[in-house]
């Protein structure tokens, strides 16, 4: 026991080392010898547990790699040293290392260095179960970050392809692919994105089930709306700049501006309408046939689905049953009573005339004398056919196909025909529907008696509302060529329209707001409160905002007629609206942009049996300003915001850019100029209509990814 004692004063003697060396060996051996002190005390060494969690030991390998054992060979050296330094204990190893490295040229130690390094990397996320590699990358919230790691290895790589991160950045940032987004990539995009989740999913432990669209990606999606949020900021390219001289001060005002994802549409107060290629900024189409200045104009889009009540006419089996959606006998009643008067009502343009030797038979549906070519624009056949056949299988219209606000760059998604149209009006009192692929007018409605101010589409309906200074909003039939009803009731000129659903929204001169069933005429509530005329108006389904030249805005609660809040902090007209994701945006002539948080629910309704509704208003301290910007030095001409960015365009000659969130101002997004009349923008696609060195400018401004701007973010 003595001797397995260990004094701390004890003394130790160092043994001479003998070295014995050979030909082709060299052994180290070292025997200490220790006096203890039998009077001192016993000691006990507490020895530390190795850190935890310790990595696994890797298995060590008795062959040496090839170009060591040829090394070897050549200088006729045995692995006998290697051996005997496997044998030594963890300190002695360690001294013989130190030893041998002060041995070293600096030459032979940048070579160690430079062979050590790779010898010292561990893939700690290729050693983890995806699981877990998946919860770690999932706390990365920097797509940049995300681009580097990518680039570390192909396992990387592939773990970075993954949907559920890929969605996660989506839901982070707010990007939300719509449904023309949702399309499918390309059949090559879907093969590689199988390819790649074919890896990863082998590092998957069973019952891991990721979410692995076969059509859509996220991280596509994710890579093309970061590009192009980034180039809104800080980048995008002007893809044309069209100029047309002003011949009289009023024939280049551009009155009217509709975009969608294929075709901008503008109307001018010359009696033209220009339709230009969203995607190259080309003009295409230049639509003639107003006799006076245009000051409406709403695009739809093509394809679509249908989306209205639908019902037969004969029986549902034969070829000759024709598909009606409610209203339609009521409608065919007014046509009937129109054409027997002269064709006062309505009328076909004079190519489809031609067709029937000029004369329009009195009791012929007008469809039935549009050409097979516009036939097929409208969908006037194979809508109608699929339409039919889905209500007959699937049990009718689906209550779960939730309505949508009207759009706020003036286009509306379209009932399933082949191409795009254009409904228009002006000061001949007349609308227009055009078919943009062939630019014919197809039908030239007559009703109004007075200037049409404005004009609505519904989403995936063939129904058009239009509001004019004769007072009245008369609903059409656009597919067929038809006035459906006229919604009579305002005193003055009808200024403004909103629809959601099957509801329109009306404001007026005459210092009321309406609200209207369209498919039954039916007048829902009148909304007073203004003291003077009433210039725009928001409907999201809930809320009804109206603004006017009294300053203030009001919001009403759609469902009871009652005014919730009253809203102020303009001094001048209040000309601009925007209501959607609970904010209310308005723009003034006072050259101010003012937002207001909607969040709070608004009040239950009264109880009341009248059509007027109710005045009193309600405590506006819940609707509280978000922000108040001095947008510009004059009247704000154009508003519009998502849940990103918000642009303006003014009198004062700039279009401006803001962050939604705060307020903050962030760039112009064109040169100055004279003044700017109307500014609309989608996704990655800005039309801006302005006034510059006397000449009227129509600037279409792309912010898409180009290849070179795309580089840096995951491929």
């Amino acid at each position: 026991m003595e001797r397995n004692r260990v004094a701390p004063t004890a003394n130790i003697r160092k043994s001479n080392v003998r070295v014995a060396e050979d030909e082709h060996t060299r052994s180290w051996r070292t025997t200490p010898a220790i006096d203890p002190d039998p009077t001192a005390p016993t000691l006990y060494m507490p020895i530390a547990s190795p850190p935890t969690p310790a990595p696994s030991p890797r298995p060590l390998s008795s062959a040496f790699p090839p170009i060591l054992a040829q090394t070897f060979a050549q200088n006729h050296f045995d692995d006998s040293s290697l051996r005997d330094f496997a044998g030594l204990s963890p300190t002695s190893r360690r001294n013989f290392l130190a030893l041998l490295l002060h041995q070293c040229t600096p030459s032979e130690l940048l070579y160690i260095s430079t062979t050590i390094a790779p010898l010292l990397r561990r893939d700690f996320i290729k050693e983890l179960p995806a699981e877990i590699a998946f919860h770690i990358l999932s706390f990365v919230t920097d797509p940049n970050t995300l681009a580097r790691a990518s680039q570390v290895s192909r396992c990387w790589r592939d773990l970075l392809r993954d949907e559920y991160l890929w969605k996660r950045m989506c839901e982070i940032h707010d990007y939300q692919p719509d449904e023309y987004e949702r399309r499918p990539w390309g059949d090559d995009d879907d093969e590689e994105f199988g390819g790649r989740n074919s890896r990863v999913k082998g590092k998957l432990r069973e019952g891991y089930d990721p979410i692995l669209p076969s059509q859509f990606s996220y991280r596509h999606y994710f890579t093309t709306a970061y590009s192009t949020m980034t180039n809104w900021r800080k980048g995008g390219h002007l893809l044309r700049a069209h100029r047309v001289p002003i011949v009289t001060p009023d024939s280049g005002v551009i009155t009217s501006l509709a975009i969608d994802s294929d075709w901008i549409v503008v109307g001018l107060a010359n009696c033209r309408i220009h339709v230009f290629s969203a995607k190259t900024g080309v003009l295409t189409r230049t639509l003639v046939g107003h006799e006076l200045g245009v000051w409406a104009v709403n695009l739809v889009s093509k394809g679509g689905h249908w989306g209205g009540k639908m019902g037969t006419v004969g029986n549902e089996g034969d070829d000759g049953a024709k598909w009606r959606w409610e209203g339609h006998e009521e409608s065919r009643r007014d046509t009937v009573q129109e054409l027997s008067a002269g064709i006062e009502g309505m009328y076909v343009d004079a190519h489809v005339r031609a067709s029937v030797g000029g004369v329009v038979p009195p009791l012929v549906e007008l469809e039935q004398l549009v050409p097979p070519s516009l036939r097929v624009a409208l969908g006037l056949d194979t809508v109608n056919k699929a339409t039919w056949s889905r209500f007959r299988d699937e049990g009718g219209y689906k209550e779960g196909e939730v309505p949508r606000p009207s759009d706020v760059c003036s286009a509306s998604e379209g009932w399933g025909q082949a191409n795009a149209l254009v409904v228009s009006g002006g000061c001949d009192k007349v609308v227009r529907v055009w078919d943009v692929k062939t630019g014919y007018c197809i039908y030239v409605l007559h009703g109004h008696t007075s200037t049409i101010r404005c004009i609505k589409v519904l989403h995936n309906r063939p129904i058009a509302v239009s509001g004019s200074r004769d007072c009245t909003v008369r609903v059409w039939d656009v597919q067929r060529g038809r006035m459906l009803r006229v919604l009579a009731g305002h005193q003055q000129s009808v200024r403004c329209l909103d629809v959601f659903g099957n509801k329109v929204v009306s404001g007026s001169y005459d210092c009321t707001c309406r609200l209207w069933d369209i498919d039954t005429g039916e007048c829902i509530y009148v909304l007073r409160g203004h003291f003077h005329q009433i210039y725009s108006v928001a409907y999201d389904g809930i809320r009804i905002a109206s603004g006017g030249l009294d300053t203030t805005v009001r919001v009403w609660d759609a469902a009871s007629g009652l005014c919730v809040a009253l809203l102020q902090g303009h001094t001048a007209l209040v000309c601009q609206l925007q209501l959607s994701h609970n904010i209310l945006a308005t723009g003034g002539s006072d050259g101010r942009v003012i937002t207001f948080s909607l969040s709070s629910p608004p009040p239950s309704p009264p109880t009341t049996n009248s059509t007027t509704a109710p005045t009193t208003t309600t405590t506006s301290s819940t609707y509280a300003i978000k922000h108040r910007i001095a947008a510009h030095d004059s009247s704000v001409t154009s508003l519009q915001f998502d849940e990103h960015l918000l642009v303006t365009g003014g009198n004062d000659g700039r279009v401006r850019l803001f962050e939604t969130k705060t307020g903050r101002y962030i760039r112009e997004l064109s040169e100055p100029c004279e003044s700017v009349w109307k500014v609309a923008y989608r996704k990655d696609v800005c039309a801006i209509m302005c006034k510059r060195a006397g000449k009227t400018v129509m600037e279409i401004w792309s912010f898409r990814p180009r290849e070179e701007t795309s580089a840096h973010v995951v491929k």
